[in-house]
Protein backbone atom coordinates (compact mmCIF):
# COMPACT_ATOMS: atom_id res chain seq x y z
CA UNK A 1 0.00 0.00 0.00
CA UNK A 2 1.34 3.44 -0.93
CA UNK A 3 2.44 5.69 1.90
CA UNK A 4 0.83 9.15 1.81
CA UNK A 5 2.83 12.02 3.29
CA UNK A 6 1.18 13.99 6.08
CA UNK A 7 1.25 17.18 4.04
CA UNK A 8 -0.31 15.67 0.90
CA UNK A 9 -3.87 16.85 1.48
CA UNK A 10 -5.46 20.10 2.67
CA UNK A 11 -3.60 22.51 4.92
CA UNK A 12 -5.65 25.31 6.44
CA UNK A 13 -4.55 28.65 7.87
CA UNK A 14 -0.80 28.16 7.61
CA UNK A 15 1.68 31.00 8.23
CA UNK A 16 3.53 31.74 4.97
CA UNK A 17 5.58 34.23 2.98
CA UNK A 18 5.56 34.54 -0.81
CA UNK A 19 9.04 33.90 -2.21
CA UNK A 20 8.35 34.13 -5.93
CA UNK A 21 5.56 34.00 -8.53
CA UNK A 22 5.57 33.31 -12.25
CA UNK A 23 2.88 32.84 -14.93
CA UNK A 24 1.14 29.49 -15.28
CA UNK A 25 -1.20 28.77 -18.19
CA UNK A 26 -3.36 31.69 -19.35
CA UNK A 27 -4.65 33.29 -16.16
CA UNK A 28 -2.89 31.56 -13.25
CA UNK A 29 0.36 31.87 -11.32
CA UNK A 30 2.76 29.44 -9.72
CA UNK A 31 3.39 30.74 -6.21
CA UNK A 32 6.44 29.57 -4.30
CA UNK A 33 5.67 29.82 -0.58
CA UNK A 34 7.93 29.62 2.45
CA UNK A 35 5.72 28.09 5.13
CA UNK A 36 6.18 27.67 8.86
CA UNK A 37 5.16 24.03 9.03
CA UNK A 38 6.08 22.60 5.64
CA UNK A 39 9.07 24.54 4.37
CA UNK A 40 9.04 25.56 0.72
CA UNK A 41 5.77 24.69 -1.01
CA UNK A 42 4.90 25.23 -4.68
CA UNK A 43 1.27 26.11 -5.38
CA UNK A 44 -0.91 27.31 -8.24
CA UNK A 45 -3.12 30.36 -7.76
CA UNK A 46 -5.85 29.78 -10.32
CA UNK A 47 -7.10 32.91 -12.04
CA UNK A 48 -4.71 35.13 -10.06
CA UNK A 49 -3.65 37.05 -13.18
CA UNK A 50 -7.21 38.22 -13.82
CA UNK A 51 -7.73 41.93 -12.94
CA UNK A 52 -10.56 41.16 -10.50
CA UNK A 53 -8.83 38.29 -8.72
CA UNK A 54 -9.14 38.67 -4.94
CA UNK A 55 -5.81 36.91 -4.48
CA UNK A 56 -3.84 38.97 -6.97
CA UNK A 57 -3.17 41.95 -4.68
CA UNK A 58 -2.05 39.74 -1.82
CA UNK A 59 0.73 37.91 -3.64
CA UNK A 60 3.40 40.23 -2.29
CA UNK A 61 6.81 39.23 -1.01
CA UNK A 62 7.90 40.04 2.56
CA UNK A 63 4.33 40.26 3.94
CA UNK A 64 3.21 37.76 6.62
CA UNK A 65 0.23 35.84 5.24
CA UNK A 66 -2.13 33.02 6.16
CA UNK A 67 -2.66 30.46 3.39
CA UNK A 68 -4.79 27.44 2.68
CA UNK A 69 -3.79 24.91 0.03
CA UNK A 70 -4.37 21.28 -0.92
CA UNK A 71 -3.04 18.58 -3.21
CA UNK A 72 -1.19 15.29 -3.33
CA UNK A 73 1.34 16.22 -6.01
CA UNK A 74 4.37 18.50 -5.73
CA UNK A 75 2.39 21.40 -7.20
CA UNK A 76 -0.46 22.17 -4.78
CA UNK A 77 -3.57 24.30 -5.31
CA UNK A 78 -3.63 27.57 -3.38
CA UNK A 79 -7.19 28.25 -2.20
CA UNK A 80 -6.92 31.42 -0.13
CA UNK A 81 -4.64 34.06 1.34
CA UNK A 82 -5.24 36.46 4.22
CA UNK A 83 -3.13 39.15 5.84
CA UNK A 84 -1.43 37.98 9.04
CA UNK A 85 -0.31 41.37 10.38
CA UNK A 86 0.73 44.88 9.47
CA UNK A 87 2.37 45.58 6.15
CA UNK A 88 6.17 45.53 6.12
CA UNK A 89 7.86 48.16 3.95
CA UNK A 90 11.30 47.45 2.51
CA UNK A 91 12.84 50.25 0.46
CA UNK A 92 15.98 50.80 -1.61
CA UNK A 93 18.89 48.56 -0.67
CA UNK A 94 16.84 46.84 2.03
CA UNK A 95 14.36 45.77 -0.66
CA UNK A 96 17.18 44.27 -2.74
CA UNK A 97 18.43 42.47 0.37
CA UNK A 98 14.96 41.00 0.82
CA UNK A 99 14.93 39.67 -2.74
CA UNK A 100 18.40 38.24 -2.09
CA UNK A 101 17.09 36.30 0.92
CA UNK A 102 14.21 34.97 -1.17
CA UNK A 103 16.54 33.82 -3.94
CA UNK A 104 18.74 32.04 -1.40
CA UNK A 105 15.72 30.20 -0.01
CA UNK A 106 14.49 29.27 -3.48
CA UNK A 107 17.89 27.89 -4.45
CA UNK A 108 18.85 26.10 -1.24
CA UNK A 109 15.65 24.98 0.50
CA UNK A 110 14.35 21.57 -0.60
CA UNK A 111 10.61 21.43 -1.17
CA UNK A 112 8.31 20.33 1.65
CA UNK A 113 11.05 20.03 4.25
CA UNK A 114 10.00 21.81 7.44
CA UNK A 115 12.32 24.50 8.80
CA UNK A 116 10.20 26.31 11.38
CA UNK A 117 13.21 27.85 13.17
CA UNK A 118 14.52 29.26 9.89
CA UNK A 119 11.03 30.56 9.04
CA UNK A 120 10.93 32.51 12.30
CA UNK A 121 14.46 33.83 11.74
CA UNK A 122 13.52 34.90 8.20
CA UNK A 123 10.59 36.86 9.65
CA UNK A 124 12.88 38.55 12.19
CA UNK A 125 15.44 39.34 9.48
CA UNK A 126 12.83 41.05 7.28
CA UNK A 127 11.79 43.27 10.18
CA UNK A 128 15.44 44.06 10.87
CA UNK A 129 16.03 45.02 7.24
CA UNK A 130 13.09 47.42 7.43
CA UNK A 131 14.60 49.41 10.31
CA UNK A 132 18.35 48.70 10.30
CA UNK A 133 21.16 50.66 8.68
CA UNK A 134 23.59 47.74 9.10
CA UNK A 135 22.34 45.71 6.16
CA UNK A 136 25.60 43.83 5.54
CA UNK A 137 25.77 42.31 9.04
CA UNK A 138 22.08 41.41 8.82
CA UNK A 139 22.80 39.47 5.63
CA UNK A 140 25.81 37.70 7.16
CA UNK A 141 23.71 36.53 10.09
CA UNK A 142 20.99 35.16 7.83
CA UNK A 143 23.43 33.46 5.45
CA UNK A 144 25.12 31.69 8.36
CA UNK A 145 21.81 30.72 9.98
CA UNK A 146 20.51 29.36 6.67
CA UNK A 147 23.49 27.09 6.08
CA UNK A 148 23.46 25.88 9.67
CA UNK A 149 19.73 25.13 9.59
CA UNK A 150 20.17 23.19 6.35
CA UNK A 151 22.65 20.95 8.13
CA UNK A 152 25.92 22.22 6.68
CA UNK A 153 28.68 22.15 9.27
CA UNK A 154 30.16 25.65 9.62
CA UNK A 155 32.54 25.23 12.58
CA UNK A 156 33.65 28.58 13.97
CA UNK A 157 35.06 27.77 17.42
CA UNK A 158 37.35 24.84 16.60
CA UNK A 159 39.65 24.20 13.68
CA UNK A 160 39.84 21.13 11.45
CA UNK A 161 42.00 19.40 14.08
CA UNK A 162 39.38 20.20 16.76
CA UNK A 163 41.74 22.65 18.45
CA UNK A 164 40.17 25.90 19.73
CA UNK A 165 40.33 28.82 17.31
CA UNK A 166 42.91 31.40 18.45
CA UNK A 167 42.08 35.06 17.86
CA UNK A 168 45.66 36.01 16.97
CA UNK A 169 46.21 33.12 14.52
CA UNK A 170 45.58 33.01 10.77
CA UNK A 171 43.46 30.30 9.17
CA UNK A 172 42.50 28.95 5.78
CA UNK A 173 38.80 28.01 5.73
CA UNK A 174 37.83 25.14 3.44
CA UNK A 175 34.13 24.29 2.90
CA UNK A 176 34.37 20.57 3.55
CA UNK A 177 37.07 20.74 6.23
CA UNK A 178 36.68 23.94 8.25
CA UNK A 179 39.48 26.18 9.46
CA UNK A 180 43.12 25.11 9.05
CA UNK A 181 45.78 27.10 10.83
CA UNK A 182 48.30 28.82 8.56
CA UNK A 183 51.90 29.25 9.67
CA UNK A 184 54.49 31.40 7.92
CA UNK A 185 56.33 28.28 6.78
CA UNK A 186 53.30 26.54 5.29
CA UNK A 187 51.20 29.44 4.01
CA UNK A 188 52.37 29.08 0.40
CA UNK A 189 51.80 25.33 0.44
CA UNK A 190 48.30 25.69 1.92
CA UNK A 191 47.31 28.40 -0.55
CA UNK A 192 48.37 26.12 -3.38
CA UNK A 193 46.59 23.06 -2.06
CA UNK A 194 43.21 24.60 -1.14
CA UNK A 195 40.74 27.04 -2.64
CA UNK A 196 39.26 28.33 0.61
CA UNK A 197 39.38 31.75 2.25
CA UNK A 198 42.18 33.03 4.45
CA UNK A 199 41.06 34.94 7.53
CA UNK A 200 41.92 35.68 11.13
CA UNK A 201 40.91 33.63 14.12
CA UNK A 202 39.28 36.75 15.53
CA UNK A 203 36.84 36.83 12.60
CA UNK A 204 35.73 33.26 13.28
CA UNK A 205 35.36 33.95 17.01
CA UNK A 206 33.42 37.15 16.31
CA UNK A 207 31.06 35.28 13.98
CA UNK A 208 30.53 32.57 16.58
CA UNK A 209 29.64 35.33 19.06
CA UNK A 210 27.39 37.13 16.54
CA UNK A 211 29.62 40.21 16.76
CA UNK A 212 30.16 42.04 13.48
CA UNK A 213 31.30 45.37 14.93
CA UNK A 214 34.95 44.99 13.84
CA UNK A 215 35.74 46.26 10.33
CA UNK A 216 38.02 43.31 9.55
CA UNK A 217 35.34 40.89 10.71
CA UNK A 218 32.82 42.58 8.42
CA UNK A 219 35.13 42.25 5.42
CA UNK A 220 36.36 38.72 6.08
CA UNK A 221 32.93 37.33 7.05
CA UNK A 222 31.59 38.61 3.72
CA UNK A 223 34.39 36.81 1.87
CA UNK A 224 33.81 33.62 3.85
CA UNK A 225 30.03 33.54 3.34
CA UNK A 226 30.37 34.40 -0.35
CA UNK A 227 32.78 31.50 -0.76
CA UNK A 228 30.63 29.02 1.21
CA UNK A 229 27.42 29.97 -0.59
CA UNK A 230 29.12 29.64 -3.98
CA UNK A 231 30.32 26.19 -2.94
CA UNK A 232 26.86 24.96 -1.98
CA UNK A 233 24.98 26.72 -4.77
CA UNK A 234 27.15 25.28 -7.51
CA UNK A 235 27.83 26.81 -10.93
CA UNK A 236 24.67 28.93 -11.27
CA UNK A 237 25.25 32.35 -9.64
CA UNK A 238 22.64 34.33 -7.74
CA UNK A 239 21.14 37.20 -9.75
CA UNK A 240 20.55 39.38 -6.69
CA UNK A 241 24.05 38.74 -5.31
CA UNK A 242 25.61 40.61 -8.22
CA UNK A 243 23.12 43.46 -7.85
CA UNK A 244 24.08 43.87 -4.19
CA UNK A 245 27.78 43.86 -5.09
CA UNK A 246 27.15 46.53 -7.70
CA UNK A 247 25.24 48.68 -5.20
CA UNK A 248 27.35 48.73 -2.04
CA UNK A 249 29.45 45.58 -1.91
CA UNK A 250 26.90 43.95 0.42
Amino acid sequence: MAVVRANSYRQDNQAVYVLHTYPFKETSLVVELFTHGFGRVATTAKGARRPRSAMRGMLQSFQPLIATWSGKLELKTLHSLDWAGGLLLLKGEALMCGFYLNELLLRLLPREDSHSTLFEYYSITLKTLAISQDLASTLRRFELKLLQELGYAIPLQNDASDAPILAEASYRYEAESGAMRVSLQTSVQIKTAFNGVQLSGKTLIDMANDDYSNVQTQQQSKQLMRYLLAHYLGDKPLHTRQLLIDLQGL
